[in-house]
């Protein structure tokens, strides 16, 4: 029965099947043997024989599979009863899932190529990374120093109207600078002087040190002029270059740099064109801040450095300690074993001249300075300014090559054609050579002080590499600004949540010490700031630096400084547009009076107008208008103090006039004291009560102040336990206001 079962299942089929393999794989391979023992054991089967038949069937059964399947077919008849148990036979049935209705709308594949997704690059330029170009390298150098593809490159050519045959044909740098500009790489010229003429130059010596210690009266002397009586103040404000020629006959460049705190940036422009620094450091004053940053300036730039200790002809010198100081310092001096010379002068006296024109040349003659003559010219921006008859001008030195009037140039991100050259005498010349100091005209805009002047063959050529550059100046500045608002926000994110976890900690702990107490406000108010717009408008571009930086220090918690336009040349009437717009007041560093329209209309809109031609007088005044628009820190002050010396007790009032009242007569000893105010008790030094002040009167009037050195009555609120020789102090609150702190090097700051 079990057998039928099996077959009404299905498993004689394929245990035909299994056995035909397996008697094949152990040798039956002849077909006709292998259908017999099927034969055989099925009619076995179906005959049913005696037991020693069947066992010697399944003995050799076994021989053949040598696996344990018997256990299918020796199952219980339980199993096979059961109807639809196809697991019982290692059958796995799946499982039912809900019925889903196909779409009928049967729609073919798509068959496309596969397209490789291109790496995206970012738009935000790697301001970090900078490369170096030179005349003539090839696309494939160019693309191995940017890190981008020879077609990426191919590509910005084409787009730029530059025709390049094989990634092996030369560039030239101007052609080099727009495709690093197009990828978002800074880039640094490198000139060449191979196939140049060589020959030397004079040195470009820059004089640095602290304000009025005698730098451009040091000048002055070498040059036989008067140029320190001329300026504002008596002090230098601008960056001046002169060439001076020495009695030797030889000439130096020399560059005069402003001592006073807010020009270091002009000190540091100073420094990175120079050859040689003069540190001139007065011998009855000694080591100062702006002498220490003028050292570290020189170090920066790897510059040697000359010591003219100036002012030997007072009574107060003593050269002596301005040695030790500055080897204290760490300047190697001749006198003590190192390099740097020490030249004793008096620009009064005009003595020890001789010696410091000697160290000077003997530095020079030490260093080999040499420059290429011909080529295109590479020159720096020494200051730039805005004239009203001839516009941009620019006051650069030549660093190599030849500049000539009418080539066409690209100064930072403003380009123009040379109209005109002149001297630092103010004379017309054709050419300047290295380390001559000129004026230039001819600019379409007002470029930046220290900005690198480029001679370009054309005019589309000029125009390409300015426009690149105001593109990427413009990316970098929002890319610089975003960046600047994400870490405020994030800041002010850590400083919410760490303030928040400070308060709780605060509340718990209070309490945990006072249940009783009254919870505390979640969280104090912040301080209030108050921004300050400010426009400033100067007569050279290195001024509106030094200002702007100068107002930048002047932040304080309570104040800050906004510049929101700078600009040289008058004051406009578009600037006084732009002020009455957001509130700010025009500062005019150095420049001429607005006319009289300008000021007019400015005094009817409210826009206040500062004018000074001395940085210590601008900076105290705006530093006091900033104070008197901070809004101030609130705070308890003890406006006075009175002794308390007898006591009154009125008793027997009626309910209109309310209980007994004791009055505490008193006089005041110091300062007054006001009705309005809180009063503090003090006994024996220590405060036994603070509280508002109900009553006071003097000779049986009210009154709201009683001044020192007069008698009165006064009644505290809810307190009436008065001693004689108590105390009484009169607090009052007062708006702390910011105050303005001015150093004599001339840095300036807020202090709250």
């Amino acid at each position: 029965m079990a057998w039928r079962e099996l077959g009404k299942k299905g498993i004689r089929a394929s245990l035909t099947t299994d056995l035909t393999s397996r008697l094949r794989r152990h040798g039956f391979t002849s077909v006709s043997t292998v259908d017999d023992i099927i034969k055989s054991m099925s009619a076995a089967v179906r005959c049913t024989p005696d037991p020693s038949f069947m066992s010697r069937r399944f003995d050799f059964y076994e021989a053949l599979t040598k696996e344990s399947l018997i256990r299918c077919y020796h199952a219980s008849p339980e199993l096979f009863a059961r109807k639809g148990n196809d697991e019982s036979f290692g059958l796995k049935t799946p499982k039912k899932e809900k019925f889903v209705k196909r779409d009928s709308k049967a729609q073919p594949p798509v068959e496309a190529p596969y397209v490789p997704p291109k790496p995206q690059r970012t738009t935000k330029p790697i301001s970090d990374k900078t490369i170096e170009i030179f005349e003539g390298m090839t696309v494939v150098e160019l693309a191995k120093r940017t890190c981008e593809s020879i077609s990426t490159l191919q590509g910005i050519l084409t787009n730029v109207g530059e025709k390049v045959d094989t990634e092996f044909d030369p560039l030239s740098m101007d052609v080099a600078e727009l495709i690093a500009m197009e990828v978002g790489i800074n880039i640094k010229r490198l000139h060449s002087n191979e196939g140049s003429e060589i020959l030397p130059r004079p040195p470009v010596v820059t004089v640095m040190g602290h304000v009025d210690h005698g730098k451009t009266s040091l000048l002055d002397a070498l040059r036989q002029t008067s140029v320190a009586a001329k300026e504002a103040g008596g002090i230098t404000q601008h960056l001046g270059a002169f060439v001076v020629g020495m009695t030797s006959g030889a000439s130096i460049t020399f560059l005069d740099t402003p001592g006073h705190a807010a020009f270091s940036a002009m000190r540091a422009r100073g420094a990175a064109v120079t050859d040689i620094v003069v540190l001139v450091v007065a011998a009855d004053d000694g080591v100062m801040p702006q002498t220490l940053e003028a050292m570290a300036h020189a170090k920066a730039a790897n510059v040697p450095i000359v010591v003219a200790i100036n002012k030997c002809d007072k009574p107060a010198a003593n050269p002596e300690r301005i040695r030790i100081q500055l080897a204290s310092e760490g300047l190697m001096l001749e006198d003590m074993g190192g390099d740097v010379q020490v030249v004793e002068v008096s620009a009064m006296k005009k003595t020890g001249l001789d010696n410091l024109e000697e160290a000077l040349l003997l530095q020079a003659e030490i260093m080999d300075l040499k420059a290429r003559i011909d080529g295109p010219a590479h020159a720096y921006v020494v200051e730039a300014r805005l004239d009203k008859g001839k516009g941009p001008s620019v006051t650069a030195i030549v660093k190599g090559g030849t500049l000539l009037c009418g080539q066409y140039v690209v100064v930072g991100s403003e380009w123009g054609r040379i109209r005109a050259i002149r001297d630092m005498a103010e004379k017309l010349v054709e050419k300047a050579r290295p380390a001559m100091p000129v004026e230039i005209e001819g600019l379409k805009g007002l470029p930046r002080a220290g900005d690198d002047i480029i001679v370009v063959e054309s005019e589309e050529r000029a125009r390409m590499l300015s426009a690149g550059r105001k593109k990427k100046f413009e990316r970098d500045r929002l890319i610089k600004i975003v960046e600047e608002r994400a870490s405020e926000e994030q800041d002010k994110k850590l400083s919410v949540g760490s303030k928040k976890k400070f308060e709780k900690d605060r509340h718990m702990k209070i309490i945990d010490e006072r249940a009783e107490a009254e919870q505390p406000e979640e969280s104090e108010e912040e301080p209030k700031r108050v921004e300050v717009p400010i426009i400033v408008k100067a007569d050279v571009q290195g001024t509106v630096q030094a200002v702007t930086d100068a107002l930048l220090n002047l932040n304080s918690p309570q104040v800050f400084v906004n510049v929101v336009h700078v600009g040289v040349g008058p004051i406009s009437q578009s600037d006084l547009d732009m002020a009455q717009a957001c509130g700010a007041c025009i500062i005019g560093f150095n420049i001429k009076t607005p006319p009289s329209s300008v000021s007019l209309a400015a005094a009817r809109a409210s826009v206040k107008i500062m004018l000074h031609r001395v940085i210590y007088h601008l900076l105290e005044d705006i530093g006091n208008f900033i104070v008197d628009k901070a809004p101030g820190t609130p705070e308890t002050k003890v406006a006075g103090e009175a002794e308390v010396l007898s006591i009154f007790e009125l008793k027997g009032r009626s309910k209109s006039k309310g209980p007994d009242v004791k009055i505490a007569g008193c006089r005041v000893i110091d300062g007054f004291v006001t009705k309005s105010g809180i009063l503090r008790l003090l006994r024996s030094g220590e405060v036994v009560f603070e509280g508002s002040c109900e009553s006071l009167k003097r000779e049986k009037q009210d009154v709201d102040t009683v001044k020192k050195g007069n008698e009165c009555g006064l009644v505290i609120q809810n307190y009436d336990d008065f001693r004689v020789g108590d105390m009484v102090q009169c607090l009052e609150q007062v708006i702390r206001k910011p105050k303005f702190v001015s150093s004599e090097s001339g840095a300036a700051r807020i202090e709250c």
